[in-house]
Parts: C-alpha cells; sequence; structure tokens
C-alpha cells in the first residue's frame, strides 16, 4: 500500500540523530555505534524494530517493558505462531522466511481467533506457500519508488508534497507490503547526507506538506521522533506533516502522552494516517489510541483490499463503522500494489467497483472510503470509486 493522496509527493530522508540511541533507522551518523558489519554488497533491510541480531541493544532501554518491550518480546516464527494458535501445519503449510521473516506482536496476536485457520488478521502475518507463486506481472518495485528517489531518503513523486522513508523498521511483517523488498540498507544516512535531504526540501519551496514513512516512523522513539519534526519545521513552507503509520493499530501503547504532546506542538498541521484492514484489528485499547490522537491530530485510515481478509461488503461495512466510532476517518481503499510475494490478496477492480458501491448503499457518505491505485509515473493516485 502506498502513502499518498491523489496529486501528492512522497519522498523521504532519514534523521542521523537518531542513530546509536533508541530509533532502529537505517541511518547512523557518523559518529554513532553501528550493527555489526555485513558483507560487502549486503543491503538487507532492517525491517524490525525489536532488534532481532541485537540492534536493539544500540538504543535507549529506559522505557522496556512498554512498547519496545512488547517489539522485543514479538512472535518471529511461523511454526510458533501455528502452535500457540492451536494449529496444525497441515493445515496452513508455512514458509519461513528470510528475507521477510515473521514478525507478530502479542497485542496484535491476541486478536487472533484460535484455531482458525482463515482468521483474517492471521492471513495478513503469516508467511505461506502462495508466497513463492511466480507472476510475472508482480515485481520488487510495484511503484517505482526507487525511479522517484532525489535526495538520501527522499522520494519525490507528486506536486507539493515530498516522502522520506525515516525508517525500514515496522512492528509487524505484514505479507503484502509493497516494500517489501525496498533496499532500506542502501538509505544509511550520515550527518551529511542528512544536511543533504535537509537542503533539497529547503530548496523547493512548492514542497508543503511532508510525509513520513518506511517502515513505520513510529518505530522511532518519541525524543528521536521530535528532533525529526523539529528539523522539518525549521522549513518556512512547510504546513503539514503526515505520519503514516500501522502501530498504533498493532501496538497501541505506543500512543504515548509525550507522542501526543508533540504531535500537538509546532508550526505545522499533523496528519496521521494508520493503517487497519480489518474490524478485528480495533479492539478497546486501539480505538482508546485512535481516540487520543484524534485529539491532537487530523486522523485518517487507509486500508488494503485483500482477497480473504476484507473483500466482502459486511467486513468492509464494519470495518468503517468501527473507525467512525475511533475518529478515523475511512480515506483511502487501495487496491494491491503488484508487489512479488503477494499475489494471493490480490482483488480485482472490478470487484472492488462492486464493494464501494454496495457500501455506499449502507453508510453514510463520510463513512465510504474511495477505492484507489497507484499508477507509476501518474500525478496522484488513480480513483476508481
Amino acid at each position: 500500500m502506498n502513502e499518498e493522496p491523489p496529486s501528492s509527493a512522497n519522498e523521504s530522508p532519514l534523521h542521523p540523530r537518531m542513530a546509536g540511541r533508541e530509533s532502529p533507522s537505517p541511518i547512523f551518523s557518523e559518529s554513532s555505534p553501528r550493527p555489526e558489519s555485513r558483507p560487502a554488497g549486503d543491503s538487507r533491510p532492517d525491517r524490525d524494530a525489536s532488534g532481532e541480531d541485537g540492534q536493539l541493544e544500540l538504543f535507549a532501554t529506559q522505557d522496556r517493558p512498554g512498547w519496545r518491550g512488547e517489539l522485543r518480546d514479538a512472535i518471529r516464527s511461523g511454526a510458533l505462531l501455528l502452535e500457540r494458535l492451536g494449529l496444525e501445519a497441515k493445515q496452513l503449510p508455512v514458509l519461513e522466511s528470510t528475507e521477510f521473516p515473521v514478525l507478530v506482536p502479542e497485542a496484535y496476536f491476541s486478536r487472533i481467533r484460535h484455531g482458525d485457520p482463515r482468521d483474517p488478521l492471521l492471513r495478513q502475518v503469516l508467511p505461506i506457500a502462495d508466497e513463492l507463486t511466480d507472476d510475472v506481472r508482480f515485481v520488487n518495485d510495484p511503484v517505482q519508488d526507487l525511479a522517484a528517489r532525489q535526495a538520501p531518503g527522499v522520494l519525490h513523486k507528486y506536486d507539493g508534497r515530498a516522502l522520506l522513508v525515516v525508517t525500514g523498521a515496522c512492528a509487524v511483517h505484514c505479507r503484502y507490503c509493497f516494500r517489501r523488498h525496498f533496499p532500506y540498507g542502501a538509505e544509511r544516512v550520515s550527518q551529511r547526507a542528512w544536511r543533504q535531504t535537509l537542503d533539497y526540501l529547503r530548496g523547493d519551496d512548492s514542497i508543503e506538506e511532508v510525509l513520513l514513512s518506511g517502515g513505520d516512523p513510529l518505530t522511532l522513539g518519541d525524543e528521536s521522533l521530535g528532533e525529526l519534526l523539529d528539523d522539518l519545521e525549521s522549513l518556512s513552507h512547510l504546513r503539514r506533516i503526515r505520519i503514516h503509520t500501522r502501530l498504533p493499530i498493532v501496538i497501541p501503547s505506543r500512543v504515548t502522552p509525550e507522542l501526543l504532546d508533540r504531535l500537538a506542538r509546532g508550526p505545522t498541521r499533523k496528519v496521521v494516517v494508520v493503517h487497519a484492514n480489518h474490524a478485528n484489528e480495533i479492539d478497546s485499547a486501539v480505538e482508546r489510541a485512535l481516540l487520543d490522537l484524534a485529539r491532537e491530530v487530523v486522523l485518517l485510515n487507509q486500508s488494503v483490499l485483500l482477497s480473504g481478509v476484507n473483500d466482502s461488503v459486511d467486513a468492509l461495512a464494519e470495518l468503517c463503522e468501527r473507525l467512525v466510532a475511533s475518529r478515523a476517518l475511512p480515506y483511502y481503499l487501495h487496491l494491491l500494489d503488484p508487489v512479488r510475494g503477494a499475489s494471493h490478496f490480490d482483488v480485482s477492480g472490478e470487484q472492488g467497483r462492486a464493494l464501494i458501491e454496495q457500501l455506499r448503499g449502507r453508510l453514510p457518505g463520510y463513512a465510504v472510503p474511495r477505492l484507489v491505485r497507484e499508477v507509476p509515473r501518474a500525478v496522484g493516485k488513480t480513483i476508481i470509486a
């Protein structure tokens, strides 16, 4: 799923001061401690904020056992995930991927139905053999992010907006992720590169909105995120900062008082776009986190239309109702970006249009998302319905 509205600029830099502290960002300053070196040419993504390979030890530990502790203790094995759900491997043949491994925090796991191999939350996070299906339409960079790179960490696709890839880390590994093959390791940014990123943004006064993406920007700690916002808010032409995140859905304890306080301050309007695909993802803790966010920011939700997850009018209607009750406005319903390994999630545009028409017959207009597709080199999202 991509993070842009019609006619928006998706691009991103990474902040060097985040490195060596609590941030699992792919940006490390020239003077900060670095993870264990990898062989030359190895640009595998630092996908996991919880510190597999010991990375977490580089960062501050004071706030364990809070949301960081939940990341640390996440489930990292498909076999273990099935075992804890009372399921057998013959019911769901697991693909233990080393390139894009299982990562499921306990807070999210608790919402998966025990003993149900067709649970819609489980389908989003469990790697299965279908990921090996060879379909030439599904590629590593389906939205051509790499062609849009204009400065370290910056993707600039749309007029007026730029997107910063601020980290490669996520709190959960969604199997349909359109950046599952993104070379995050190649985006490690030094102090000098961060200055280049700021210079690029400062030099284009048509950029009125910066999007923070990744990975998930909220895997950065509150202090590091605050420093990043401070730097961006030094740009006089910037009017809005938009944060695309799944963390309030996956680990709602990430919505801390410190985070809320910083989002409420500063000269720019903050927009937070969360990502929920199914009503079962929104339990009471998530609802409280969303309500807290909605008091301080413009709060939107975008979903991906996924086969076996939310490809029915009942599932979508319940999701939209739950979002509105949590004051998160349903914003976009994305058709699947054709990323390699996710073809089994694909739903046709024709079926998507039919679902939106049915939703319009059941819900008020403000509760019905727009069905969109990301078309590379288009001037914005392509509205389907």
